[in-house]
């Protein structure tokens, strides 16, 4: 994401440096001149004095006033990072140890040149020692989070329906692997009811203050632990609306990033409605929403008290390598990564300047490290050619790809020309 900031200089202001220098030229005072006069005496001989007055040098008071230039703050999003069996088994090198950096080879400039950049790890990372597992309960590596850290990730979401898939100690094990980034947001899980009841992130640049807040519709059954029922983030509406509350009293602007929605449904459910509500009338306004596995719409909303709130619905897989086939399995390779500038006007209000979408490609492969992603606009019939996908659903190719994008994300998909 590029920024580009000028400073214009206004016809007004054009206009009033030009009068100035005419007057400088015209040798023309007014009030706020400093005029000096040197006085000397001379033909001291014979005891009359003559007092010489030099030219009189004047000197102008000018002050300029920059125009003010709005400070802004760069958000990226990307959605599920979906570890299947192949996804996992990508990341083995041959002497035994892992490295995921093969996912996010092709879009990390972009991520790195966003100020906050958040991505859905929809899989806790448990580590090794509990064994990697993919669908239905899965536990992931540390070196996944490494991958996402050196990618650029500084905001990472926990808060999903498989955070729980296996137990306390994956949970425990994740949240102290996390701690090795001092400088990274971890969001949607809880190590007491203390961080529960009162923790709020926010990032604060140039004046701005952005909240985050981060849950999940449930944890597919699995009962938190009873010694902490305050370890993962539930859309629970009190505590929802509480720390929304909270996060308007302290910060500029708010997000909210709920795991939501239908699975692999491209338009969003009334369940998604219900919460668009909550969040609209108590001033969210951002919404980045993950769960379904495919895209859905994006829509800039404004409520009758003239609130306005952008919501992404469901940014879809960041990568993911189902075992599933047939008509739908290959909507799950198409992404998107939100990209959204927020910035402060003179008055002090925080608004959204600008956003889009840039949609994604999963590039299912199962030779090791190279399962990866790709953006659309940089991604080739040859590549399209030899997605594995196409063994499972035989519709993916580059121009369906482009059609999808078209039909969910509608104007906001700009099919760059070649």
């Amino acid at each position: 994401m590029r920024k580009f900031k000028a400073i214009k200089v206004s016809a007004l202001l054009l206009t009033f440096v030009l009068a100035l220098a005419a007057c400088s030229k015209d040798n023309k005072i007014d009030n706020d001149s400093i005029t000096t006069k040197n006085e000397q005496a001379t033909n001291v001989a014979d005891g009359t004095t003559e007092t010489n007055t030099e030219e009189e040098t004047t000197t102008e008071k000018e002050t300029t006033t920059m125009p003010y230039v709005e400070p802004e703050v760069d958000i990226i999003m990307v959605g599920d990072i979906l570890l299947h069996d192949n996804v996992q088994n990508s990341g083995k090198l041959p002497d035994g140890t892992y490295n995921y950096d093969h996912m996010f080879a092709n879009v990390k400039d972009e991520v790195q040149a966003a100020d906050l950049a958040l991505v859905n790890q929809e899989v806790i990372l448990g580590g090794v020692e509990l064994g990697l597992t993919g669908y239905p309960c899965f536990n992931g590596a540390y070196e996944v989070g490494d991958a996402l850290y050196k990618a650029g990730f500084n905001v990472i979401l926990h808060a999903t329906n498989h955070t729980l898939d296996r137990g306390k100690t994956a949970l425990l094990n994740c949240m102290n692997y996390w701690k090795k980034y001092q400088d990274v947001a971890v969001l949607g899980v809880f190590e007491s009811q203390e961080s529960y009841d009162n923790d709020i992130y926010v990032y604060e640049q140039d004046g701005i203050k952005i909240a985050i807040l981060n849950y999940t519709y449930g944890t597919n059954g699995i009962p938190v632990p009873e010694d902490m029922p305050y370890a993962v983030a539930l859309l629970d509406e009190t505590k929802v609306v509480a720390d929304i509350k909270k996060a308007e009293e302290i910060a500029d602007f708010t997000v909210v990033c709920p795991h939501w929605g239908t699975e692999y449904v491209h338009y969003y459910s009334d369940y998604q409605t219900y919460w668009t509500n909550v969040f609209m009338n108590n001033g969210v306004d951002l919404v980045l929403g993950t769960h379904p596995h495919v895209i859905q719409p994006v829509e800039m909303l404004t409520n009758d008290a003239g609130h306005s709130m952008l919501v992404y619905y469901s940014l879809g897989n960041f990568i993911n390598s189902t075992a599933d086939s047939g008509r739908g399995t290959a909507d799950r390779m198409i992404g998107g990564m939100a990209e959204i500038t927020v910035a402060k006007k003179e008055s002090g209000e925080v608004y959204i300047k600008s956003y889009g979408v840039e949609p994604l490609v999963t590039q299912l492969s199962y030779e090791p490290q190279q399962i990866t992603t790709y953006f659309l606009k940089e991604y080739t019939e040859d590549l399209a050619a030899t997605n594995q996908i196409i063994y499972k659903d035989g519709v993916f190719n580059l121009e369906w790809s482009k059609s999808l994008c078209r039909e969910v994300f509608k104007e906001l998909y700009i099919e760059e020309k070649n």
